[in-house]
């Protein structure tokens, strides 16, 4: 189904356990034309239900991102490995490709893809919550990727000590244009209410394990291997995902 709804999207122009095992996750993201959005919205729930009704298995998550300009949605699927690229799409998908075409691209005003690959040995052991409404995504461009990455591992094994797992999933984003991340981390929440609980920063919680100037140190040591940074959070849309 993922293969075929971008392979449908392009026609016009011609998240899950890791159980310490990296996954590659899917990412189109969606740019809604404005005052689209209502159509949108109710194309993607009649391609959902052609997809239903003809058996169609593949699952996928749609995120509507909270801030920002326009309305963008990303829409998220895995693969276990890249074999599965080789394999034609399943029969609800081919049956339900126009809807794609009639009911969703006349309401889109871009659509950017990526794959990115999962980081294990920095992320949750357990994957995302069953019950994740909330993602906050943190994505970095690198000057030095070996010293960001460093940095990373440092951060997440203090937070692993003081809280028992990671608090997010990190990626890392293959291929791509110049202007896209090289590396994000999606933080799971239950809700936003879940913003609200009252606890320490990951800088806060190393600084209490390794004191000001290693933490001081550790700062200057992630911000000259950044060149860039910015996040966003998203909102599952339950309607809108399958």
């Amino acid at each position: 189904m993922k293969k075929l709804f971008y392979l449908a999207l392009l026609l016009p122009f011609v998240v899950i356990s890791q159980e310490n095992q990296s996954i590659l996750l899917n990412l189109s993201e969606i740019t809604v034309k404005s005052g689209h959005n209502a159509q949108f919205v109710e194309g993607v729930k009649s391609w959902k239900k052609c997809y239903k009704d003809n058996d169609g298995k593949e699952p996928w998550n749609m995120w509507k991102r909270v801030q920002g300009e326009g309305t963008v949605y990303t829409l998220t699927s895995t693969m276990a490995k890249w074999a599965e690229m080789d394999e034609e799409g399943d029969a609800a998908g081919k049956e339900c490709r126009m809807a794609v075409v009639n009911l969703i691209m006349p309401n889109v005003k871009s659509v950017s893809y990526n794959i990115a690959s999962s980081m294990p040995d920095v992320s949750r052991s357990t994957g995302m919550p069953q019950d994740t409404k909330l993602v906050w995504v943190y994505n970095v461009k690198t000057s030095n990727s070996s010293k960001f990455i460093e940095v990373v591992k440092e951060i997440t094994s203090n937070t692993k000590k003081a809280e028992g797992d990671a608090r997010g999933i990190w990626y890392n984003v293959v291929g791509g244009g110049p202007e896209g991340a090289n590396y994000f981390v999606a933080i799971p929440y239950k809700n936003f209410a879940d913003l609200d609980a009252d606890r320490d920063g990951v800088w806060k919680i190393y600084e209490k394990a390794n004191g000001k100037v290693k933490t001081e140190a550790l700062r200057d040591k992630l911000r000259a291997s950044i060149s860039n940074d910015w996040s966003y959070m998203y909102s599952l849309s339950e309607e809108l995902s399958f």
